[in-house]
């Protein structure tokens, strides 16, 4: 059996799915947040499939620039979300609403 570039994309797009339903779906900051992370694998994984089978590294360039970025976005968002907890006690999306300057 021969895997091709669709079978990578349908992978792709039910964990992007996933991603998209743990982000509508969960109230908790610490599951959104790695519900986006699992979307954007998604895309990485669709970008790293569309290079793969088009012979071209630009697909591969991009995720790893995006890797990169999202290091640095996990570092902010996670401290973020600690701040919030030690001032909270909570890792609710509704207590981002109360917080004031």
């Amino acid at each position: 059996m021969h895997i091709g570039l669709e079978h990578y994309l349908v992978v792709s797009a039910l964990l992007f799915s996933l991603g998209l339903l743990g982000v509508i779906v969960r109230r908790n900051l610490l599951v959104i947040y790695m519900s986006l992370e699992l979307m954007l694998n998604a895309a990485n994984l669709a970008l790293v499939a569309f290079s793969r089978f088009n012979d071209n590294l630009n697909g591969q360039i991009m995720v790893f620039i995006i890797i990169t970025v999202a290091a640095a976005e996990v570092s902010v968002g996670l401290a973020l979300i600690v701040a919030l907890y030690r001032r909270r006690q909570s890792a609710h999306v509704e207590d981002l609403t109360t917080m004031k300057l």
